[in-house]
């Protein structure tokens, strides 16, 4: 689960601290918005693979969040867990109803919410719960930290590493120099924009070899993609 990245919106110190732990023990990326409209900026500026959303976060209302991010394009398919107080049947209802995929009452067991987390990220990203990525002739291992190209062995240092699975987690997808700065390392580093040309100069340097065709694409413009239709040169 290295990669996937989950939004807390929860204005609930206590429980933020607990939540955010326990995500990242478990090697999830974790940021946290203690408004509902705080949180919704944050899902205009990136995406994350699942929200944890309180009812009652002040600013904007979780019932109402929840129905933008059903309402745009980008976030539709996003996972969201409601957290909430509220135990009566009729909430429940208008929670789910509202587009959330799961409902968590309070007090509830952190364990349990880490498999409810899971069993949603295994449906909508299964590509964050395997153990191997696979694309063109690159095999990604997570849990050895191995990587082969035609068998051949490539070594990468770790910024190299989380870059290159956060780009074959999605192939085909363009990303900002932005987007790559917050999903590979992290929302609250302040780094230049430029580091990222640096570290997929080097990226590319690792995993090519003469007659090998690039599978990172540059979009002018735009950033990085990791090209789903690449092969091996003839």
């Amino acid at each position: 689960m290295t990669s996937a990245r989950i939004l807390i919106v929860e204005d609930e110190e206590s429980l933020t601290t607990l939540l955010r732990y326990n995500l990242e023990a478990e090697g999830f990326v974790v940021d946290v918005a203690t408004r509902g409209d705080e949180a919704d900026l944050r899902l205009h500026e990136t995406t994350p693979d699942l929200v944890l959303l309180d009812w009652m976060v002040p600013g904007l209302s979780g019932i109402e969040l929840c129905r933008r991010i059903r309402a745009r394009r980008e976030t539709e398919r996003l996972p969201v867990i409601m957290l909430t107080a509220r135990g009566e049947e009729a909430d429940r209802v208008r929670g789910l109803s509202t587009g959330a995929d799961d409902y968590v009452v309070k007090p509830f067991s952190v364990p349990e919410l880490l498999a409810r987390v899971r069993s949603l990220l295994r449906r909508s990203k299964p590509a964050h719960v395997a153990d191997m990525l696979t694309a063109g002739d690159i095999e990604l291992d997570r849990v050895s930290h191995r990587i082969r190209r035609q068998g051949r062995e490539i070594h990468l240092g770790p910024t190299e590493f989380k870059l290159l699975e956060y780009l074959m987690q999605s192939p085909g997808r363009v990303f900002s120099r932005e987007q790559l700065l917050d999903g590979v390392w992290g929302h609250d580093v302040y780094i230049d924009e430029r580091t990222v040309d640096v570290h997929v100069g080097r990226l590319r340097k690792a995993i090519n070899r003469p007659r090998q065709s690039d599978p990172i694409r540059t979009v002018r413009g735009s950033g990085y993609s990791f090209d789903e239709m690449f092969a091996v040169a003839e």
